[in-house]
């Protein structure tokens, strides 16, 4: 198999105007500090939804607003100059208008501010599922504005991760081969997905997931594009892949695998204007697998 890079695949919302995460700052807390007056403080829930204004746009705050000193907020980054932290509401006494779930809020917010809180929400995370040491279950405690937690009974050092996902658009004689999982909304399918396995290449992980799910043969395998996925710590990597002439057979991870033709893909993206209440769906265009289905789309239409 083999890997290409394609530079004009994109349309997906969380990867867009990165900031400058300012690695050297994060050693220096008399920097941080510093920066926290006029610092620009994102706030999520535990959950990962995010403070929002009356009108859903983000509502942020500064660290003048806040008082004190950066204390456990995590040190995301500089945006302009203007450090920008995350803090999570459990430590605020601050109410907001309301709240938003961050996949509503792509379709809503600057592209920006959508990256931006999805790049708070990983760290946020993080930090909510290492607070006691994996090794002998000590209490950790995070340093270098929230990028290193260090066991305080052995010393383990532990950083943030990202777990990788494969998800690919499989093609066959001008057909797509799209799925769906029992718990989907009605009628919406899209390409298949799964988590890299220790040991495996990126590439092995699409064969082996397209097979597991589907029993269809992935002959061959593209690299497309990459989106950060912090629902909760995801990275889906993106692929294109030709197949075997295999009849789609689901295993129980999934309920329906079939083969589309690009009508009816071009039908499906037609049902999000005006419904006939047949047919399928396709997934929401925040997300990579919709660009995946798009750009199998354009390619079947020169």
């Amino acid at each position: 198999m083999s890997i290409h890079p394609t530079a004009d695949f994109s349309g997906y919302a969380f990867a867009t105007a990165p900031l400058d995460r300012a690695d050297a700052l994060r050693d220096d807390p008399a920097a941080l500090a510093a920066h926290w007056p006029q610092a620009r403080v994102l706030v999520l829930d535990a959950d990962g939804t995010a403070f929002a204004d009356g009108a859903g746009q983000p509502f942020t705050l500064t660290g003048g607003e806040l008082g004190g000193g950066p204390g456990t907020a995590i040190f995301l980054g500089l945006d302009a100059g203007q450090a920008v932290f995350v803090i999570e509401a459990s430590a605020l006494t601050v109410r907001a208008p309301q709240r938003v779930d961050l996949r509503q809020a792509a379709l809503s917010w600057p592209a920006a501010d959508a990256a931006l809180f999805c790049y708070a929400r990983g760290m946020s995370y993080w930090h909510s599922r290492n607070r006691y040491c994996g090794v002998c279950g000590g209490a950790v405690a995070f340093r270098r504005g929230g990028f290193l937690g260090q066991c305080g009974q052995c010393a383990t050092e532990h950083y943030p991760r990202v777990d990788p996902a494969v998800i690919v658009a499989v093609e066959n004689r001008g057909r797509l081969l799209l799925g769906r999982q029992p718990n989907w909304a009605p009628r919406r399918y899209s390409v298949l997905a799964g988590f890299v396995e220790p040991g495996e290449t990126f590439e092995q992980t699409v064969a082996r997931e397209v097979f597991e799910e589907s029993r269809v043969r992935v002959r061959q395998a593209h690299y497309l594009g990459t989106q950060p996925w912090p629902f909760p710590g995801a990275l889906m990597v993106g692929f294109c892949a030709t197949a075997e002439d295999d009849v789609p057979v689901v295993d129980g991870e999934l309920e329906d695998a079939r083969w589309f033709s690009a009508g009816d893909v071009e039908a499906a993206l037609r049902r999000e204007h005006e419904d006939d209440g047949e047919g399928i769906l396709m997934p929401p265009r925040i997300s990579i697998a919709r660009s995946l289905i798009i750009d199998w789309l354009r390619r079947q239409r020169g």
